[in-house]
């Protein structure tokens, strides 16, 4: 009788495994494809709205300034994005979802990760990630860092309901 309690206990423990190990990988799913970009760090990818993780880009309608003059800079993130994945497949390795239920995902287009790419060029902020590219493309005064901006977070604060990203 012991062995087949133990050969019970194992095929138990076999079974728990598996479903934590599918479990743990149930959100992390790889998408690949032609993107239509939504915003500076958003973009619709097969059948996901997704949003870029560790980054934060200016919202659509938020302005900025550099030169003394005032400049879309949502726009801007919003076409360094487009030009960024233009004619190329972006593949994204999905991570969980947002409060707005969209995916979060890391991307990359031709062999790029576009989030280091944004915030390396100064068209978005480091979120949780990216610190590096964000120190250096504020050294460099690329972008935002070229003037002044409101953090997209604390924009979207005072704008509440204009924009989700």
């Amino acid at each position: 009788m012991k062995t087949l309690d133990l050969l019970a206990a194992i095929l138990v423990l076999a079974g728990l495994l598996a479903a934590a190990t599918h479990l743990l990988h149930e959100d992390e799913e790889v998408v690949s494809g032609f993107a239509t970009v939504i915003d500076g760090d958003s973009l619709r990818l097969d059948r996901f709205e997704i949003r870029i993780s560790g980054i934060d880009a200016p919202e659509l309608r938020q302005t900025c300034s550099a030169d003394g003059r005032t400049y879309p800079c949502g726009d801007v993130a919003k076409k360094a994005l487009v030009d960024m994945l233009a004619g190329r497949v972006v593949t994204c390795r999905l991570s969980g979802h947002d409060r707005f239920g969209r995916r979060l995902a890391s991307c990359e287009a031709g062999g790029a990760d576009i989030g280091a790419a944004l915030v390396g060029g100064g068209f978005a902020l480091a979120y949780g990630r990216y610190r590096r590219e964000e120190a250096a493309a504020q050294r460099q005064k690329l972008q935002l860092w070229a003037g002044s901006f409101e953090r997209p977070s604390e924009w979207r604060k005072t704008h509440s309901g204009q924009d989700r990203s």
